[in-house]
């Protein structure tokens, strides 16, 4: 719409004057606002932030369309409500977007009037991101506030229908980067959501319900969105997975991978595509990783072996004793004290797993030790339990043979008697 446009601010004179007894948009139902009485009877794209402020979050808090775009909404002549004199800003263009939204949300005093827990640094940190840096270059394809918070009708991010709700922020995020038209000439991958999508961390995610599973913004950052570079991989995913990036980092790989120019965590387990890890990915075997690099005979090659060794002999203890265990409790005998002690033997597992980490043998079986001795020793309570139980067995074995032998020669007493009777 021309803000000098005669018969437009004739056209909306007239329709404020009808609408002056009747509810604006029901979020500003206190007083007449121009901005929401004209724009309401427009049809299509000028109609629609109308309709999309009704479940805006702004519009939640008492904010309407003067509070971002300026102007006077009491004023029914267009020409005058629109008014630069008025301190009209319209439509920002894309590159002005930051600073649009960052003149409310990177105000500390005006954004505790309305929820103080909301960082104030959004716009700072917006532009220090690869988005930030290649928008000031120039390059408006870029995401801003509005590519993933929407325009009118934002929602809170905490509510399941924002597009970055949790569980929203893959397709956000995959709204350009799964769109190879649009990425064409970033010389980035396209299938980074495809990817995430078969994830372990996207089972967690979506199947799960898990929340606090890892999305895009989880590793790459939100408002100041960059790309993990080498040296720092293992930092992001060490955000969550802290004593695997602790085991690396002090292991003889670390200097190793720095040496070579590999990335950390990554070159194991990938990066979007993340598979659930498994005792098979340690070692030499197919699905072995171990062996990709470390050629037979060799030191690293060795030391695979020697680790899975250690993981399938705690594994295979536990599983011995975790049968033992069953088998006592099958058979009546009382065997809890063990079986909650035992419980802990899992818990070492879990450990030695993650110990392989340090690439160290010695260190796996340091940790897989005591799960070792605790299995071996639960085993042997078990079966102890299970011997008595025989035990127990035998020794009523005679007293029933007796009773049987007792049963069976009153039954011949009996029979005689009664032929005897006869005659």
């Amino acid at each position: 719409m021309r803000v000098g446009s005669r018969t437009a601010a004739r056209f909306c004179q007239v329709l404020l004057l009808g609408a002056l007894a009747l509810p604006a948009a029901g979020w500003a139902d206190d007083k007449v606002d121009s901005c929401v009485t004209c724009h309401a009877a427009l049809p299509d794209r000028l109609g629609a932030p109308v309709e999309g402020m009704k479940r805006d979050v702004h519009a939640e808090h008492g904010l309407s369309c003067a509070d971002c775009h300026g102007g006077d909404p009491a004023e029914m002549d267009m020409a005058v409500s629109m008014a630069p004199e008025r301190g009209f800003r319209g439509k920002p263009s894309r590159a002005a977007t930051p600073d649009f939204c960052g003149r409310c949300h990177s105000d500390a005093e005006f954004m505790r009037r309305y929820n103080p827990a909301l960082p104030t640094n959004q716009r700072e940190r917006y532009w220090t991101s690869v988005h930030g840096k290649r928008l000031r270059a120039g390059d408006e394809k870029v995401a801003v506030c509005t590519s993933c918070h929407g325009v009118h009708g934002i929602r809170p991010g905490r509510v399941a229908d924002s597009p970055v709700y949790k569980t929203n922020i893959p397709s956000t995020c995959g709204h350009c980067h799964s769109n190879a038209d649009y990425m064409t000439g970033y010389d980035i991958p396209t299938d980074q959501e495809a990817k995430y999508r078969r994830s372990v961390h996207a089972e967690l995610l979506f199947e799960k319900h898990d929340l606090s599973a890892p999305t895009c913004t989880t590793c790459h950052d939100n408002h100041g969105a960059s790309p993990p570079g080498l040296t720092s991989i293992a930092e992001v995913c060490g955000q969550c997975h802290v004593n695997n990036a602790s085991f690396f980092v002090a292991s003889p790989h670390k200097p190793a991978f720095d040496r070579l120019g590999l990335p950390e965590c990554v070159t194991c387990h990938g990066n979007h595509e993340v598979h659930r890890t498994s005792d098979a990915m340690l070692g030499v075997g197919e699905a072995g990783l171990c062996g990709r690099c470390h050629a037979e005979g060799t030191a690293g090659y060795t030391g695979a072996v020697r680790m899975r060794e250690t993981i399938e002999t705690l594994k295979r203890a536990i599983h011995q004793a975790d049968s033992a265990l069953a088998h006592a409790e099958a058979v009546g005998m009382e065997v809890s004290d063990a079986r909650y002690e035992f419980r802990t033997a899992d818990t070492i597992l879990i450990q030695a797993r993650t110990s392989v980490h340090r690439s160290a043998p010695a260190a796996v079986a340091e940790v897989a030790g005591p799960g070792l001795e605790l299995a071996q020793r639960t085993d042997a309570i078990a079966n102890a339990a299970l011997e008595q139980a025989w035990a127990r067995r035998r020794n009523l074995l005679f007293p029933l043979a007796a009773i049987v032998v007792l049963i069976v020669l009153l039954a011949l007493k009996l029979r005689r008697l009664e032929r005897g009777g006869d005659h």
